[in-house]
């Protein structure tokens, strides 16, 4: 499966962008969609994930509250929607899928390029 993530661009503080992680098959119920992010110098950084098949969701503390994860079935699509973003949130944020939750890189067998998010202060 190819995950395409896009929706990235520059943002002032305070503002809002939403990221949509699409695949290119059917996504299956057992599976876990998870948004990542690594800034410059930086290692990559859980974010957020969805369960496909029942919806839990889930999130890294400082983006619990301002940050929303998402699915539409129909369009085998996980939104990420960043709102009062901060110039610490700037960075490239990777969406991945693997068959099992994680907050670390490895739980996640397929991976999108990739989409660069910069929050001006």
């Amino acid at each position: 499966v190819q995950l395409q993530a896009s929706g990235g661009g520059l943002v002032q503080a305070g503002g809002s962008l939403r990221l949509p992680c699409t695949a290119s098959r059917r996504i299956y119920s057992s599976a876990v969609v998870g948004w990542f992010r690594q800034a410059p110098g930086k290692e990559r950084e859980f974010v957020a994930a969805i369960r496909w098949g029942s919806g839990i969701r889930y999130y890294e503390d400082s983006v619990r509250g301002r940050f929303t994860i998402s699915k539409v079935s129909a369009d085998n699509t996980v939104y990420l929607q960043m709102n009062s973003l901060k110039p610490d949130d700037a960075a490239v944020y990777y969406c991945g899928m693997g068959v099992q939750y994680g907050t670390t890189q490895d739980a996640y067998d397929y991976w999108g390029q990739g989409t660069l998010v910069t929050v001006s202060s």
